[in-house]
């Protein structure tokens, strides 16, 4: 995986497009009571979102605060050594925040629609976070080689992080809408991405073993060509000024290549989310809620990456299931429940396996 990373890395202008579900929850659609307000059943009538404005509001509002007490109270864009028990705090915070806002949506949807289509409604949102989360695992091996390859101290790497975190939500955000867009447009473009999974899938699964080759990594290689680059770390700084010339330093390239990453694993999971709801407000927020927790994610796995051996071939099965799934959607649409289950299924026993294998009497 490790290699074919590197080969995509160095394209990222890999597809912004976004597969089409437009079909998908047809047999979701909301039988909506004669107490639902209009300007609740509207966005489903018009937009095949579950969405209201005020829906809209209160999801940006919590992001944004949860992101203002990050940067402001907790300090996040500071350097820092986070421990193991402070992500493992922050993780529990970020699920049980994601948590809380499905079983949140679930009750407003049961509220003012039908038990039916509120149950249906939040399974989607949780499959799509189960999806984002079990995907961006990858990304928790990526960034280590990055880190490790700049030599970036990991009292540094949140700091990098958490600017990679923030140029993850907008563009994610960008990239969901422009796939409405699609969605509503071009329903032959999930067979394209359909086809584009099973193959990143089964190339995942093939390379899942190889080395990362960062120092013949095109991208890379292109901004050291043509911008001045320091040897050396300065801090915090991305930028530092060197006999009246004005440098990047080592720290600014990994943000870079983070976003960069981020970028080339968007084009795996954005697609796989859309291939079981194409309703905007869910693919959204499921995926936001993922990226908000990607951080503390890295810092609770990064000490313990050797002991996810096998994960990787689980991701790689779970985007070949996804594959099959949006390209038969016509033929046979796979139930939502039995999806979460595949899902969890192969992430959970690849990482089970992992464990078992790489214990520490154990061999690989």
């Amino acid at each position: 995986m490790k290699h074919f990373f590197i080969k995509r890395l160095a394209f990222p202008s890999l597809a912004l497009t976004i597969p089409s579900m437009a079909h998908a929850d047809s047999a979701a659609s909301p039988h909506i009571t004669g107490s639902a307000p209009a300007d609740i059943a509207a966005p489903i009538e018009t937009l095949g979102s579950i969405g209201t404005p005020l829906m809209w509001v209160i999801f940006f509002g919590i992001v944004l605060l949860v992101l203002a007490i990050d940067l402001i109270f907790v300090g996040g864009g500071k350097q820092h050594r986070v421990s193991i028990k402070e992500a493992a705090i922050w993780s529990l915070i970020w699920v049980a925040l994601a948590v809380s806002f499905g079983a949140g949506l679930w009750w407003y949807l049961d509220a003012n629609y039908t038990r039916e289509f509120a149950n249906t409604k939040a399974l989607e949102y949780f499959t799509g976070y189960l999806i984002e989360k079990s995907l961006a695992v990858d990304n928790v091996f990526v960034w280590l080689m990055l880190f490790n390859f700049f030599a970036i101290p990991f009292e540094l790497q949140k700091r990098v992080l958490t600017y990679g975190v923030l140029g993850a939500i907008i563009l994610r955000t960008v990239m969901i809408f422009a796939g409405v867009w699609l969605i509503n447009h071009f329903h032959w473009v999930l067979y394209l991405f359909g086809v584009f999974l099973l193959i990143t899938g089964v190339k995942m699964w093939w390379m899942a073993d190889k080395e990362m080759d960062l120092e013949n990594n095109p991208a890379l290689n292109w901004f050291k060509k043509h911008f001045a680059v320091s040897d050396q770390l300065h801090g915090e700084q991305f930028f530092v000024v060197n006999n009246g010339i004005k440098m990047m330093t080592p720290l600014f390239l990994a943000l870079i290549m983070v976003e960069i990453s981020d970028i080339i694993f968007a084009v795996d999971s954005i697609p796989a989310i859309f291939a079981i709801t194409s309703d905007p407000f869910i693919v959204l927020t499921s995926n936001i809620f993922a990226i908000l927790g990607l951080r503390a994610m890295y810092f609770l796995l990064a000490d313990m990456a050797n002991r996810f051996t096998y994960i990787k071939y689980g991701l790689a099965l779970v985007l070949i299931f996804i594959g099959i799934k949006m390209v038969l959607i016509d033929i046979y649409k796979i139930p939502i429940g039995i999806s979460l289950a595949t899902v969890a299924l192969l992430i959970g026993g690849s990482v089970l396996i992992s464990w078992i294998k790489t214990k520490p009497n154990g061999n690989v």
